[in-house]
């Protein structure tokens, strides 16, 4: 190997390493803005939680989120996350996955976005995806109980969810949710049928 040829490599290398760390830093600032709009959308449905939702609220927000994915697509979705959001209210949140069961947008819990959640079960063992996908894929929309943890806790409280079938801009199925805790026992038999 001629010296030329080895100060080229070597000059190569030593370009790529110096590039490496910035791709890394910019993932970090990447993870850094999306922890901060989860962290404001969190603190939003905190400060909201004293507003009870009802069930025809969670559906208007549901229907009007449906209404802004079928104009917009996926451009919509940064209208759901971050402080001023109008879909993190009264101590809930839009949320919206695709018919496997892959979240692409949570307001919340931005570290689910690209997880394929269908086989996620609760801690009765219910599929609640797969148990939403089924209720939105047969009847277009309905009501979902299953245990999660409300925001900020982590131990699993009932939450009942409204389900809407949506077809975005470019066509994709969507599902969006939005659920609510503590309601009254009759009132989630009268909505699930549970």
């Amino acid at each position: 190997m001629t010296l030329v040829r080895r100060m080229l490599m070597l000059l190569v290398m030593s370009l790529s390493l110096v590039a490496m760390p910035a791709s890394l830093f910019a993932d970090d600032a990447d993870d850094a803005a999306r922890e901060k709009i989860s962290q404001e959308g969190e603190a939003a449905a905190a400060a909201s939680a004293n507003i009870k939702p009802t069930a025809q609220m969670i559906i208007d927000k549901v229907t009007k989120a449906s209404g802004l994915l079928t104009e917009k697509g996926q451009d919509a979705f940064a209208s759901f996350k971050g402080k001023d959001s109008e879909f993190i209210f009264a101590g809930t949140y839009i949320w919206i996955h695709d018919m496997e069961g892959v979240m692409l947008m949570h307001p919340i819990k931005y570290k689910m976005e690209g997880k394929r959640l269908i086989g996620l079960k609760d801690k009765k063992g219910k599929l609640f995806f797969a148990e939403m996908n089924k209720i939105a894929r047969e009847k277009g929309q309905g009501w979902v109980s299953y245990l999660w943890p409300k925001p900020g806790e982590t131990e699993s409280s009932l939450k009942v969810s409204f389900v809407k079938l949506c077809k975005m801009k470019d066509g994709t199925e969507v599902v969006i949710g939005c659920g609510v805790y503590d309601m009254a026992e009759e009132e989630v038999v009268k909505l699930t049928g549970e």
